[in-house]
């Protein structure tokens, strides 16, 4: 047994820096995110396909709505992360959202008329979609240290890789032979499949990583405890929080961008048709980050430090950009999206949660919601509006739409790099910089 345990020590090794009494829980965080993201990927391309049948209009109303939405459904939220146990709050949100998409499947089926079914279904899951990994995350930063954040939380987030190219293969299967709506039911049993990683990493972090105390003292390790609406007035009176936010801003900016121009490509198709390109599109953009996120974004964090790993995927979208200003093509637009989701999945995103590992407990369960999540959907909902008047209203071109992306990511760059060295001095004044052989690995 324990030289089965060495063995796959020395397989991890290969694609992070990891040490023995960190490997159970790092592959039960990676199974766990693997679960929620396949989850989430079997009912993304239902979502995605229903979008061609609005108007960039009604597309931007929907967004509109969702940032409402998400705005009171993180005040619950925190009203929920002070009255409950972390213990019992974050398997707690999970049954509670498979319970929901069971329940849409019985309206699917007996609604007459589906509009505002799939209106609301488009709304739920476009909350889902950051609620379920804003959470993880959460759960994550309160599981690891600041330095084992560095070294582990690339090769973990490549679990949501490995979730999302089984999502969307089975989803593209699925949308080919029957009915979507199936595929409701079956994102519900996938959510529940999760609960038990959940309990079990809660397990880990006493018994083997023996963290107890890294986020929070042993008075208040179960319970955070505080003000609801503490996410808020922190986010809004904190920079380093602010700074983030900004950064999230400039993202939804791009990819709202790239979203409208691709959704209004494909209006000619079936509804089916459309959720298996978009499945494919998943399909291909999972491969390329598993292997990027396992492999390399690891190494970069730990190399070159997160001003650089923070910048590197806005430099790409803006030379991107710029490429698609000087030739529009639908090619190009694909191609950027390719780019940006891989960039987010596999470097920006991993990079980002290690932002979190600096913050206290109180701030990484209430403030954290309130950016990954309503600034995140207002952002979208802002953009979804400004593409709507840049191209509805003013008419203007693809190519000159290009240009502006290319100057938003280049703003985008820059607010990357003043992050990470925000997050580098506060690494530093912990004390927790990792030594130079964990630089060099």
């Amino acid at each position: 047994m324990a030289a089965n345990e060495s063995a796959l020590q020395r397989l991890l090794a290969r694609a992070c820096d990891i040490r023995p009494e960190e490997v159970r829980a790092t592959l039960a965080s990676f199974s766990l995110v693997l679960v929620l993201m396949a989850s989430y990927y079997v009912l993304r391309p239902v979502r995605d396909a229903m979008a061609s049948d609005w108007t960039d209009a009604e597309v931007s109303w929907l967004w509109t709505f969702t940032f409402f939405f998400s705005a009171a459904a993180v005040s619950l939220y925190g009203a929920a992360v002070a009255r409950f146990s972390v213990k019992k709050l974050v398997p707690g949100v999970y049954a509670f959202f498979g319970l929901t998409f069971a329940l849409f499947y019985v309206g699917t089926q007996i609604a007459e008329d589906r509009t505002l079914v799939d209106k609301s279904f488009y709304v739920w899951v476009s909350l889902f979609a950051l609620f379920h990994i804003s959470v993880f995350w959460s759960f994550m930063s309160d599981t690891f240290s600041q330095p084992q954040s560095k070294r582990l939380f690339a090769f973990i987030g490549a679990g949501a890789s490995v979730g999302a190219i089984g999502g969307p293969a089975f989803a593209s299967l699925l949308a080919g032979t029957s009915s979507t709506d199936a595929m409701l039911l079956i994102s519900t049993v996938v959510i529940l499949a999760a609960l038990p990683l959940v309990i079990w990493v809660q397990h880990l972090k006493s018994t083997e990583l023996h963290n107890q105390t890294v986020h929070a003292s042993s008075t208040d390790f179960e319970y955070v405890g505080g003000n609801p609406f503490a996410g808020f007035a922190e986010f809004v009176k904190n920079p380093y929080l602010l700074g983030i936010g900004v950064f999230i801003l400039l993202y939804t900016s791009i990819s709202s961008f790239v979203y409208f121009e691709l959704k209004n490509l494909m209006v000619d198709y079936t509804r089916e048709e459309r959720a298996q390109i978009w499945a494919q599109v998943d399909l291909l953009v999972n491969a390329l980050t598993l292997i990027i996120g396992m492999f390399v974004t690891g190494r970069i964090a730990t190399r070159m430090g997160l001003p650089f790993t923070l910048a590197s995927v806005p430099m790409l979208i803006c030379v991107g950009m710029l490429l698609l200003m000087a030739a529009p093509s639908v090619a190009a637009v694909i191609a950027i999206q390719v780019v940006r989701r891989v960039g987010n999945y596999a470097v920006s995103r991993p990079a980002r949660e290690m932002l979190f590992t600096a913050v206290d407990r109180e701030t990484r369960f209430k403030a954290k919601p309130v950016i990954d999540i309503v600034v995140y959907r207002g952002g979208d909902m802002l953009n979804a509006w400004a593409f709507t008047l840049l191209t509805q209203g003013l008419g203007l071109s693809l190519g000159a739409a290009a240009g502006v992306g290319a100057g938003i990511a280049l703003l985008w760059a820059g607010t990357g790099v003043a992050l990470g060295r925000s997050f580098e001095r506060r690494e530093e004044a912990a004390g927790l910089s990792a030594p130079s052989s964990t630089q060099s690995h």
